[in-house]
């Protein structure tokens, strides 16, 4: 049996936050009052038991991670016609960027920069009666914890400031690639992003992707063990902007990244981990939460490659 805790240990001791560079994400206000020396990390193996350290019980805003279970719920209630409005191409560019939407006629790239989780939250206003209720309703039954909500403060920041994703969704508007109101989609996709969760709930929650798609805590399939596949290959892939390729090089594992300071990472068969450290580099990606996860694959010399 691989000792994590262990592990972990020897991350927490390795890793200061003081000594590596970063900055809070302070285009969100909200965001900007985060202090940066918050750090915690939690993982859960596949038998359902974990390991953790630091703040990994504290809840932050788990921003662009939510855009994993959006579209998983986007594929369970539209199915394969998703892909006719989004791409799965990395996508080489910051995740607010105008320029490829303009060369690919409104279609974004991918469903994990802005643009394509804005049009993931269109599809599923049309698919779903209260989306805001079933939305947060699906996070709780997959990460097996009904208290999991929003963070009102956090999507009213988002709200206020949202400057680029309103020319981003207005752009695609123009190209017929939304169908609701601008507005409607934007608070809608501003409350996915501000849900409010830990590094122990997040890790619980993504044990569904190392577990091909079943709940650990039931056997209930969410996803087929071919759309988990897909799901983990855009993880690697488009999980961390214009960075995946540097982040499947230093750690080797499908994951995703969030502007609030979490990161999460699989291993199919074998665990599911997130950590937590608001400091971000010039990408928008938690600076001691990837030396975390690359000193992880270190440390116990498992990566999928």
């Amino acid at each position: 049996m691989m000792d994590y805790q262990g592990s972990l240990h020897k991350i927490n001791k390795q890793i200061s936050v003081d000594d590596l560079n970063g900055k809070v994400a302070n285009y969100i206000p909200e965001l900007a009052n985060v202090p940066e020396d918050k750090f915690g990390m939690y993982l859960t193996n596949i038998e359902g038991e974990g390991s953790g350290f630091g703040d990994c019980n504290e809840r932050f805003s788990i921003q662009s991670i939510s855009k994993v279970p959006s579209l998983t719920l986007a594929l369970l209630t539209e199915g394969e016609r998703v892909w006719e409005r989004v791409g799965v191409e990395p996508s080489g560019d910051p995740f607010n960027s105008l320029v490829q939407l303009e060369y690919e006629n409104g279609v974004p790239r991918n469903p994990f920069i802005n643009a394509g989780a804005i049009v993931i939250c269109d599809i599923l206003l049309n698919t779903l009666k209260d989306p805001k209720k079933e939305y947060r309703e699906f996070i709780c039954k997959l990460s097996g914890n009904s208290s999991i909500t929003y963070d009102e403060k956090v999507a009213s920041s988002e709200k206020l400031t949202g400057h680029h994703n309103r020319a981003m969704i207005n752009f695609m508007k123009g190209y017929g690639n939304i169908n609701n109101d601008v507005e409607e989609v934007l608070d809608f996709y501003f409350h996915t992003c501000s849900i409010a969760m830990s590094c122990k709930e997040l890790s619980e929650m993504f044990l569904l992707y190392a577990n091909h798609g079943k709940l650990l805590s039931t056997g209930e399939e969410i996803l087929s063990a071919k759309r988990t596949k897909r799901l983990n290959a855009l993880m690697q892939t488009c999980g961390f902007y214009d960075e995946a390729g540097e982040f499947s090089f230093r750690v080797g594992l499908p994951g995703k990244s969030g502007v609030g300071g979490g990161i999460v990472a699989i291993y199919p068969n074998m665990y599911s981990t997130a950590v937590w450290s608001p400091k971000l580099n010039e990408k928008g990606n938690s600076t001691a939460g990837i030396a975390a996860l690359e000193m992880l694959t270190d440390i116990t010399g498992c990566s999928i490659f």
